[in-house]
């Protein structure tokens, strides 16, 4: 089974700030690149921290708003928002600590970090820390972009005739928005279940219906 990696799925052009960068430079690359957030790396390029279009927007928050700084009994959250508001370079404002993956990782588990962690990119860093990439939301929502017609190729080719050793042939391969059915005759239960699942598995699959029959039980 086959699973596209985060290196093959990144964006690897990306915009960086520098620590000292002032408040209103990371507004500017935030606005002028069309994202909603830019890393902050050192001298050796590795990310220490990330500033987003909401670690900028507590200073409207607070000082367009006229909102008091908290008290003494206010929470550690609330009292960090506020010094973040006082920022006003990129090191002042960031937040940390910066979510990395290796670009050797699997999808499956850039999209498990995403969904655990709720948050919309993570950072990809090569064995020295440096950052090589970044991975989205977004990214991993384009493998569904696939053309229906290049998918039932590769399910034909991949699944059956190179995993299998099946003739393409012999089964029959519809694929519809995403969403594949099989149909046709192999000849053990093993088989297709292998078939599904690998189907299943391939970038950009929706769903799998399965149809097949077969011709004999395993031992």
């Amino acid at each position: 089974m086959r699973e596209p990696l985060v290196e093959f799925v990144m964006t690897r052009a990306v915009v960086t700030a520098r620590p000292d960068a002032t408040f209103t430079e990371v507004a500017e690359l935030l606005a002028d690149n069309g994202i909603s957030a830019v890393p902050v790396v050192d001298d050796r390029g590795a990310p220490i921290g990330v500033v987003s279009e909401a670690d900028l927007l507590v200073k409207q928050e607070y000082w367009s708003g006229g909102r008091d700084s908290p008290g003494r009994i206010a929470g550690r959250a609330r009292r960090a928002r506020w010094r973040r508001s006082l920022g006003t370079t990129a090191n002042d404002v960031m937040s940390w600590p910066v979510l990395t993956i290796d670009p050797g990782a699997p999808v499956s588990e850039a999209a498990a970090t995403l969904a655990e962690a709720n948050v919309r990119r993570l950072f990809v860093v090569d064995r020295d820390g440096a950052l090589v990439g970044v991975l989205t939301r977004l990214d991993l929502l384009r493998a569904y972009l696939r053309d229906d017609g290049d998918l039932r190729e590769e399910v034909r080719r991949f699944v059956f005739r190179t995993v299998l050793r099946v003739d393409p042939d012999a089964v029959d391969v519809v694929v519809d928005a995403g969403v594949v059915t099989l149909s046709g005759q192999l000849d053990r239960r093993g088989e297709v279940d292998i078939a599904v699942a690998l189907t299943r598995a391939l970038p950009g699959v929706v769903e799998v219906r399965g149809e097949l029959v077969h011709r004999f039980e395993d031992p």
